[in-house]
């Protein structure tokens, strides 16, 4: 990948905190939910609920699919990313612990939340790692895209 490219993709996670991810129910369905993200270079970092549906697709499954863009009302000014990757489930406290504060400090406005933020041990936080990655950018032409494959 050239560093343009790579430096195109790194703005684009820099200027964006929510993903839709992908993964795959027991079913064969695929399951679409919106969650919150951060990242270290080109590795995501989200979390969900220990129990959640999403949790146990990907203890089965482990392979996602996921969006990272932005609503706007000129079709030109279409950007954003889409990915296939692998989620794993940090077993490691010091790695989620880093993981939750790179989570945390993306959100710095937030203040006075009524609820504690969660610990290491109640919820399930995961590394995505990139396998393909999709750059869409409308403003080089309708539906122009860079694949990077990982």
């Amino acid at each position: 990948m050239d560093a343009a490219l790579k430096s195109e993709i790194l703005d684009i996670l820099e200027r964006h905190r929510i993903m839709t991810i992908a993964t795959l129910r027991p079913d064969g369905w695929p399951q679409a939910t919106t969650v919150g993200f951060a990242n270290e270079a080109l590795t995501l970092y989200f979390l969900c609920g220990p129990e959640s549906q999403k949790a146990a697709n990907l203890a089965k499954d482990n392979r996602v699919s996921l969006t990272i863009d932005r609503d706007t009302d000129q079709f030109v000014h279409i950007k954003g990313l889409s990915m296939a990757a692998h989620a794993e489930r940090i077993a490691d406290r010091e790695e989620g612990m880093m993981a939750m504060g790179l989570l945390f400090s993306r959100y710095p406005e937030q203040k006075g939340i009524p609820i504690e933020p969660p610990t290491f041990d109640e919820i399930a936080i995961f590394r995505v790692t990139p396998k393909v990655i999709s750059v869409l950018d409308y403003s080089k032409g309708f539906a122009h895209t860079d694949l990077v494959t990982l």
